[in-house]
């Protein structure tokens, strides 16, 4: 027997965009079907969307980091063009360095290659875990850009799932210009011809799908570069609109790229009335995966693909960064890479120490300890990712250092707190932290919070990345 899903698991940042925006400032709006759209905030992108769906999964599914053998990451928008993203995605979930990985890039075919692959991965005596995240987005007046939105979705794999893949196709055939994105561009072109585009999807999507059997699917995952085009093909896929409507995400959170199945797949998954599930993709070029997917009742879930908070357009310019002030005059404080790698434990797993003589935590753990000063080796611990606000403070323009003035640029005024963060089994240990997802005057003092990892400044072209907090749920 193949390999299986356990826990499933799928985010969409908080920000949305409504197609009434988008109509109001052009006049038109291009992505038919798309009623809403999910934007990702300033300090996010496919990697930080990896790590909150990766540890929400893992969450819902009782294990953690150390318990995956095998780790596989797939974007078509990674933060960096060329650095093995699974080694910072890995390091921010507590992943075995031992652990195998994989990442799949290229085309919006990459969510399913991904999931394909796990599926004959060699597990050894671990788990398997796919996090597939994507925020496209293409020129600011054509289609791609109205339709494209953010979204991630994480699987747990394992030698015998409640959710099994029981038949499973391919098809590729050459249909160059139908998607695709230049290298040294982050902008998703197309050759807009309609009836060529349609064609591509049609061949492709059928011809992946008529090799598989889906006899009367509860649900289908299909690509969604918009909202229209899936159904357009329901009839050659057999199967009707309501079975492809009964796990579609595009119409709220728009096109989620490589992550458009995959949160498909993890939507209809967490129905348990829906038994027998298609997926099927679409990679620009043109191939298809497609795959059937039989599902017990009861398997763990989690989804948070809700946005409250409301974007008007000039404000979605301004989150992406098309609107901003320009660079800031002077330089920031400067921290070396090799200075930020030896913070990393801290930063991304919270990796405190216990004083070894009278067992106070300290964060970081260095230097003397901050309640006896005794000098020694501390005994490493992680946090638990919790905590209370001791103090608040918000930074307005201009007031920010240089390093987040780009941040600051896109998201405007944020808060900057004192935290009490709670450790493993009692007591706790102070540390500053940016605010996010909240507006600076969301938090007062005694509040509770939760960590999450968040980009913090680029520097020298690299990026850094650490926690942040925001209200606990």
């Amino acid at each position: 027997m193949t390999n299986g899903f356990r826990a499933v698991a799928g985010y969409a940042p908080r920000f949305r965009i409504t197609s009434d925006e988008f109509a109001e400032a052009w006049g038109r709006f291009e992505a038919g079907g798309i009623d809403e759209k999910a934007v990702a905030g300033a300090d996010e992108d496919a990697l930080t969307m990896a790590a909150e769906v990766a540890r929400d999964v893992l969450h819902a599914d009782g294990t953690d980091g150390d318990d995956v053998s095998y780790l596989a990451f797939a974007s078509t928008t990674p933060p960096m063009a060329e650095e093995d993203l699974t080694a910072r995605l890995g390091a921010m979930l507590g992943v075995p360095e031992t652990a195998a990985r994989r990442s799949f890039s290229g085309s919006t075919r990459a969510g399913t290659q991904a999931l394909l692959a796990a599926i004959d991965a060699d597990l050894g005596d671990g788990i398997g875990l796919v996090v597939v995240a994507d925020c496209p987005r293409g020129h600011l007046d054509d289609a791609v850009d109205h339709a494209a939105g953010a979204g991630a979705a994480a699987f747990v794999v394992v030698d015998e799932g409640l959710a099994q893949v029981t038949d499973r196709a391919e098809y590729a055939t050459p249909y160059p210009g139908t998607r695709f994105r230049e290298t040294g561009s982050d902008r998703i072109e197309g050759l807009d011809v309609t009836n060529y585009d349609r064609q591509a999807f049609r061949e492709v999507v059928t011809g992946a799908a008529a090799q598989v059997e889906a006899l009367d699917p509860d649900a289908a995952a299909i690509q969604s570069p918009d909202g229209r085009l899936p159904y357009r093909v329901a009839g050659g896929l057999g199967v009707d609109t309501d079975t492809i409507a009964a796990c579609a995400t595009v119409h709220e959170l728009g096109d989620t790229g490589a992550a458009s199945v995959p949160l498909g797949l993890a939507t209809a998954l967490a129905d348990d009335d829906q038994q027998t599930i298609l997926g099927v993709s679409f990679g620009s070029g043109a191939g298809s995966d497609a795959l059937v997917l039989e599902c017990e009742a009861g398997l763990p879930c989690s989804l948070r693909l809700d946005g409250d908070e409301p974007l008007s357009y000039a404000e979605y310019l301004r989150q992406r960064g098309e609107v901003t002030s320009g660079p800031p005059s002077g330089g920031g404080a400067y921290v070396s890479v090799p200075s930020w790698k030896r913070s990393i434990p801290q930063r991304y797993r919270l990796e405190a120490g216990r004083c070894p003589e009278c067992e106070a935590l300290n964060f970081p753990p260095e230097g003397a300890c901050s309640e006896c000063n005794t000098l020694g080796d501390y005994e490493p611990v992680e946090l638990a990712g919790t905590g209370t606000v001791e103090a608040l403070t918000t930074i307005s323009q201009g007031g920010a250092p240089p390093e987040f003035a780009e941040q600051q640029a896109k998201a405007g005024d944020f808060a900057v707190a004192v935290v009490a963060l709670d450790g493993p089994t009692s007591g706790s240990v102070s540390a500053p932290a940016q605010v996010t997802d909240a507006a600076p005057d969301a938090l007062s003092v005694g509040d509770p919070v939760e960590t999450v990892i968040r980009r913090i400044y680029t520097q020298e072209g690299v990026t850094r990345y650490g926690f942040k907090i925001r209200p606990q749920d």
